[in-house]
């Protein structure tokens, strides 16, 4: 058995915590400083930490590379399980022309510009980030805005910072789900939390939207109905995160907010030509104009509607205990570690659910999908292939770095960060928003930033008296606003509304956003860590 210490280098915490973040300063300084791409600054990172886990905190090859085996797998499966399923039905949309029919019936839900971003950046936006994550909805919404009529940067900024409040439940809850099994908490108590968290976003981002699209005239004219969504998307996602199913908050909400926001009768009220014209600056699609017949609108919003059942029909109890029953549990080959006060740690035993996981359930649903949209099988397996290849480097990119978790945390590497930043007592609920904000910005992903920083967090929070449901879930939910200033997010961007080298220009746009509503967060958590907000937590 390997027992973890916390001050392995010369008995002393301080140095030893030093020596501990060697691999988190690899890989931030690789991607933040030599600007090096991710799927080679996570391997390196890797190394690194394999290196420190072998070395000064003495834990054994064998189980070095066993736990490094465990991250790898669990960033396979179910991880990107989820994304390329997910991403495989968007691109099935796209083969069958299926997607230009669901953006020209987007376009015609209103001409008002204003409310155009709230359906398509906010609304849809957060149903593409539940389904696929990973930059998918800025490349998609950014281009749909662009047809409409939009410039290229505004549509770029809108879209930048609509991807917020869903991104902490995005890609079937993959960032809360790393974030449980990176931290040993229970997934349904680290989700609640993050859902008391980052529905109060939701009732600022709409607002911050018109603003952005048309300055004070459009949050004059346009609050109403921007309010009523944020508030419908809020109430929402707190109440599927927490009573429903962690998998569907974000599809719950996006729905659930594009409807109310619908029925808002400010929302279908044609704009006044001076504001099209001062906000549609850009070059218009010709085919809007195109009326689509019903039966092939039906069939484009068909992959969605499928995920919903599938999804919904699995939360069903008799079913869920069918599932579970699926669920292969068995003791990690070749690792036996013990935290410092002797006891295992919970990663000796993996638990592999093999269909009671998202990514299986979607593709039941691409399934279903490619028979409704006419796809034959040859096809559907093609689109599948390419999806796998177009995503090869985000699947290295994810499991070097879980793989990386994994190593930190088993050898005692983050227990021993996690001690030392403890001492910054009651500034730890302020400051842990900002770690998580800080793993995303460099990283591009919250499921890399909780997988960098979870267990940090958790230990920090157990040392300084602090909730670690609160913490843990504050990496969460600070981390979804670095998001926008991402160079991975600012890239996508930028080549997906023609704008390829101009990310310097997008940032200081999207910059002073993204510290805003991160001040916001930060002044959430301290709140529900006190008696101020504290009746907020489960």
């Amino acid at each position: 058995m390997f027992v973890q210490q916390l001050d392995p280098v010369a008995d002393s915490l301080s140095l030893s915590a030093l020596v501990a973040a060697l691999p988190l300063f690899t890989v931030l300084a690789l991607l933040g400083g030599v600007r090096m791409r991710a799927h080679y600054a996570g391997p390196i990172g890797l190394v690194v930490a394999a290196l420190v886990a072998w070395l000064p905190y003495g834990m054994p090859v064998g189980q070095t590379l066993s736990s490094a085996a465990q991250g790898v797998l669990f960033g396979l499966f179910p991880i990107m399980w989820i994304v390329v399923n997910a991403l495989w039905v968007y691109r099935m949309t796209v083969r069958t022309d299926h997607f230009d029919v669901l953006r020209r019936s987007f376009g015609g839900l209103s001409d008002d510009p204003r409310v155009q971003a709230l359906v398509i950046a906010f609304c849809f936006g957060a149903l593409l980030e539940a389904l696929a994550g990973f930059g998918a909805p800025v490349a998609i919404c950014s281009v749909m805005l662009v047809a409409l009529g939009f410039d290229p940067v505004r549509a770029a900024v809108v879209a930048l910072v609509a991807n917020t409040a869903p991104v902490a439940f995005g890609a079937m809850a993959t960032p809360v789900v790393t974030l449980a099994q990176v931290t040993g908490l229970p997934l349904d108590s680290v989700a609640s939390v993050v859902g008391r968290q980052t529905p109060l976003l939701a009732l600022v981002v709409p607002l911050l939207l018109v603003v952005i699209v048309d300055g004070r005239r459009g949050l004059r004219e346009t609050w109403v109905p921007a309010l009523a969504c944020g508030v419908a998307f809020a109430i929402a996602q707190f109440t599927v995160s927490n009573y429903l199913s962690v998998q569907l908050a974000d599809i719950a909400a996006a729905l659930v907010g594009a409807a109310v926001l619908m029925a808002v009768p400010a929302a279908r009220r044609p704009a006044e030509e001076p504001v099209r014209a001062a906000v549609l600056t850009g070059v218009r699609s010709d085919d809007l104009d195109h009326e689509d017949p019903r039966p092939e609108v039906l069939r484009a919003y068909a992959p969605y509607a499928l995920i919903v059942a599938i999804f919904s029909v699995a939360q069903i109890g008799p079913v869920k205990d069918l599932f579970a029953k699926a669920t292969r549990t068995f003791d990690w080959p070749f690792l036996d570690v013990a935290a410092p006060d002797g006891k295992p740690v919970g990663a000796n035993v993996f638990s592999m659910p093999l269909i009671a996981t998202g990514g299986t359930l979607v593709l039941v649903a691409g399934v279903a999908t490619a028979a409704v949209l006419q796809v034959n099988a040859g096809d559907a397996l093609r689109e599948w292939g390419a999806t796998v290849r177009e995503l090869r480097h985000a699947i290295l990119t994810v499991v070097s770095v879980l793989a990386l978790a994994y190593v930190m945390n088993l050898s005692g590497q983050a227990a021993t960060i996690g001690h030392f930043v403890a001492a910054a007592g009651a500034g730890l609920a302020f400051l842990s928003p900002v770690l998580g904000w800080f793993g995303v910005a460099v990283s591009g992903s919250d499921t890399s930033a909780n997988a960098l920083f979870g267990s940090l967090q958790v230990t920090a929070a157990r040392e300084s008296g602090l909730s670690a449901d609160l913490l843990a879930a504050a990496n969460s939910s600070g981390g979804v606003l670095g998001k926008m200033i991402s160079p991975q997010n600012l890239a996508i961007a930028c080549a997906a509304v023609g704008l390829k080298g101009r990310e310097g220009d997008l940032l200081r746009k999207v910059l002073p956003w993204s510290v805003a509503l991160l001040l916001v967060m930060c002044l959430i958590v301290v709140a529900q860590s006190s008696f101020l907000l504290g009746w907020m937590l489960p």
